[in-house]
């Protein structure tokens, strides 16, 4: 893959789109598409342009009062980030694979870091992953192969995690968290997790997280209609280094059926674009499709919602059709919910804050199916921050005392290799 120009790097550190970037520099689309895809032909004025936007982007937000700081791991298209961000965190290190989800994530946060790709060379080396008081991860749930769990009938041996979850994604997330000992850490992950192989693999992520590291651990699942007019639960595991009053069952979620609508996202029917509404090709298809399986008494097909309903769970598979959530048109067939509308279902796009999106929609609609939903990492993230501020205070007491603090001095990565 080849890769990107001085010109698209700091024009996504500056928070410009492409359309953006060609306005604020008077220049014609094409000369700003060629900037952006040849290397070598920007001129240094628009260079220098951009960097002085970027640097008082980043300056503007460095202002704010900072009380802890955080990293951001899959980081995705930075839902977990927010919720922190507004609690006072600031992120000192982000990772995400997908080209495309670190180009809308450099759209629309200011940093001062790279945003690096591939986390394996970080957790070979989680010294390279700066400092931090608190670890945020959503990490893939991929195929975990937990060897001889069940034939030992035991997750307490001798060699740990390492070779019951080998080259896991977990397992570079737990590396880090081995060696840095963060304050607290909040994993995100599918609903599906706790049954995962029989309920193996929970089982020994929660083996690795306790009793290998040492934190205190609690999981709850939590249903995003509450805030959302989406029906998408997801698992959330919260982790202390020191005991703590945090007590995640017992947070009031609000009630999900005084949750929103549909219509309270959803764009007025003129600024919709004719390319959303269904061919009747694909709409034949997928009427026929839901037909067949009806008459198997199976519950496939297509899903069709109004202003006054809630969304089934939107996934990162919504370009190809849009079938798991299409809105009816009084008189026209139904439509795909637009990139603009999928971020505001995700929360992204909320009261004052706006989210800039400069892929394409085929992008647009996988980052915001891989994502969480916003208003309830805020949720979680307000309910942490006392206990995260207690903690940080008591190390910090216990730094000036000269006693051993919270953050022991010795890397337990062994404990995980």
């Amino acid at each position: 893959m080849p890769s990107r120009t001085d010109f698209s790097l700091l024009r996504d550190r500056a928070g410009l789109t492409l359309h953006q970037a060609a306005e604020e520099l008077g220049l014609g689309e094409r000369t700003v598409y060629r900037y952006e895809n040849t290397p070598g032909t920007a001129s240094r004025t628009a260079l220098n342009f951009l960097r002085r936007i970027a640097d008082e982007r980043l300056r503007t937000k460095e202002k704010d009062s900072v009380d802890f700081r955080f990293i951001d791991l899959f980081a995705g298209i930075g839902g977990l980030r927010i919720g922190f961000e507004e609690i006072g965190g600031r992120c000192v290190f982000t990772s995400e694979w997908d080209r495309f989800s670190r180009q809308t994530y450099a759209l629309n946060y200011p940093d001062n870091h790279e945003i690096s790709g591939d986390i394996r060379p970080f957790a070979e080396d989680p010294a390279l992953v700066p400092e931090h008081d608190v670890l945020l991860a959503g990490f893939p749930c991929q195929p975990f192969s937990i060897a001889g769990v069940s034939k030992k009938n035991s997750l307490g041996r001798p060699h740990g995690f390492l070779c019951d979850t080998q080259g896991t994604l977990f397992f570079d997330t737990a590396r880090i968290i081995a060696h840095h000992r963060p304050a607290a850490f909040l994993l995100e992950n599918v609903k599906n997790l706790e049954r995962h192989d029989k309920g193996r693999t929970f089982a020994t992520i929660m083996h690795v997280l306790e009793e290998e590291l040492g934190y205190h651990v609690q999981t709850r699942v939590i249903s995003a209609a509450s805030w959302v007019p989406q029906k998408r639960e997801r698992i959330f595991i919260v982790g202390f280094r020191e005991k703590t009053d945090f007590d995640l069952k017992s947070l009031v979620v609000p009630p999900v059926e005084k949750g929103p609508r549909l219509g309270s996202i959803l764009l007025p029917h003129a600024e919709v674009e004719p390319k959303y509404t269904l061919t009747e090709h694909l709409w034949n298809y997928l009427q026929n499709y839901k037909a067949k399986h009806a008459a198997a008494g199976n519950g496939f097909g297509f899903g069709l919602f109004g202003p006054d309903d809630v969304a089934r769970t939107l996934s990162a598979r919504y370009f190809k059709d849009g079938s798991e959530i299409l809105i009816r048109q009084e008189g026209k067939r139904p439509r795909r919910l637009t990139p603009l509308e999928c971020a505001r279902l995700m929360g992204f796009d909320r009261g004052d804050r706006r989210f800039r999106i400069g892929v394409s929609d085929t992008q647009a609609y996988r980052q915001f199916g891989n994502a969480v939903v916003v208003p309830v990492i805020e949720f979680l993230a307000n309910a942490m921050k006392p206990h995260i501020r207690s903690a940080l205070a008591r190390e910090r007491r216990d730094s000036r005392d000269g006693t051993s603090g919270m953050r022991p001095a010795h890397d337990q990565s062994a404990a995980v290799a």
